[in-house]
Formats: structure tokens, C-alpha cells, sequence
């Protein structure tokens, strides 16, 4: 009988340990939109090598989007049709990193993302679309545990931009619930300057 409750609490440990890893596998459905932003009307193709399948984008995206874009970020299709954005959804097999990031109140969520988004690059009106799609997910929580990812999500979801922009922003949040406050190394961002032809791509998905 000992040397059952033995293992059951070797098996526990083990599995506690796991669930701290830092890198968590996870297939999560992502939510980025991709923002263009030329110095003249130009025509433009974007392509994704996504580590996993698409689920939903708009507009159709038909091996790759293909647009004319302005200046102020308008993009038309080859049927006349304007967009602000291209969007996309899918499932990867991303591993996020969450070694270091922010633990956020739930009700301070907007004021910490409307900080922390002006310190990363996106403007006023990227940054309020950004909050304006995730707060009610996150708003409600006790706390939120929240990393921007880098190489974890570029590496699993590569975008490839025909011209190549002279400036390129992604954007991607990896986010927990949490029902305490827990002790995390915060991140640190280098800044960002919009020069010449800027994309700008933000995204999130929500980790178990």
C-alpha cells in the first residue's frame, strides 16, 4: 500500500512539474489581421506558411491575398471590394513562451494592454481594435497571465509580404486565466519606427 501511494505521488509530482514547462504545446484557434501600409498606391501579395491550417480568413484568401494598398491602409481587391485588414484564424502547433511576461488584474486589463501596446508600436486605433477584441475575454478574469510571444509565433505562422515592407510589426499575445496573482519576469520591448512601406500584424490566443 505504501509503495502505491508512493508512485500515485510520483506521478502527481511529475505532472506538476509538466504543467509549469514554460513551453506548452498547445493547437489554439489564432485571431491576427495584417494591416498595410505604403508610401504610394501599390499592388501588393501576402502569403502565410502556417504551422497547422487555416480556418477562417477574410477576404477569401485563395492561395494568398492579392491587394492594391493605400497609404492610409486601404486595400482593394481586383474586384473593386475595400478592406481595412486582412484577417486570418487558424490552428498551429505553436509551443508559446510564457518564461516571461505580465500578471494583470482583470479589471486593470485595458489600461495595462493600452500601456503596453503604445510601448510595442501599434498605434491608437490598432491598439483599440486589439482591446476591443480581447477585453471581454479577459476583463472578468481574477488575474491574467500574458507574454508576447516572438519567435514562438513567427516561427509557427510565417508571413511573406511581396513587396517586402521597409518596416514589419507583428503583434502576438499568449494569455492564461489565472484565479491568483503569481510572481513572472517581465518582458522588455525594443522600439519600433514605422519607415517607408509598414505592415503591421497583431493577433492572441488563449492557452489553457
Amino acid at each position: 500500500m505504501k509503495k502505491i501511494f508512493a508512485v500515485m505521488l510520483s506521478v502527481i509530482s511529475m505532472f506538476m512539474l509538466a504543467s509549469c514547462d514554460p513551453f506548452e504545446p498547445e493547437v489554439r484557434a489564432e485571431k491576427p489581421v495584417i494591416y498595410l501600409y505604403p508610401t504610394e498606391n501599390m499592388d501588393v501579395t501576402v502569403k502565410l506558411d502556417i504551422n497547422g491550417d487555416l480556418t477562417c480568413t477574410y477576404p477569401a484568401y485563395n492561395d494568398g491575398w492579392r491587394v492594391t494598398a493605400s497609404p492610409d491602409g486601404t486595400l482593394t481587391d481586383e474586384n473593386g471590394h475595400e478592406y481595412y485588414c486582412l484577417y486570418w484564424e487558424g490552428e498551429t502547433h505553436a509551443q508559446y513562451d510564457f518564461s516571461r511576461g505580465f500578471c494583470v488584474k482583470g479589471e486593470d486589463t485595458a489600461a495595462f494592454l493600452e500601456n503596453v501596446l503604445a510601448k510595442i508600436g501599434l498605434t491608437e486605433r490598432e491598439a483599440n481594435e486589439f482591446i476591443i477584441y480581447w477585453l471581454p475575454q479577459m476583463e472578468q478574469n481574477p488575474y491574467n497571465l500574458i507574454a508576447f510571444q516572438t519567435d514562438a509565433y513567427t516561427d509557427a505562422a510565417e508571413l511573406d509580404i511581396t513587396p517586402v515592407p521597409d518596416s514589419l510589426l507583428r503583434v502576438f499575445m499568449a494569455w492564461k486565466p489565472l484565479t491568483g496573482a503569481i510572481e513572472i519576469e517581465p518582458q522588455e520591448f525594443e522600439p519600433f519606427e514605422r519607415t517607408g512601406f509598414t505592415a503591421v500584424e497583431w493577433g492572441g490566443a488563449k492557452v489553457q
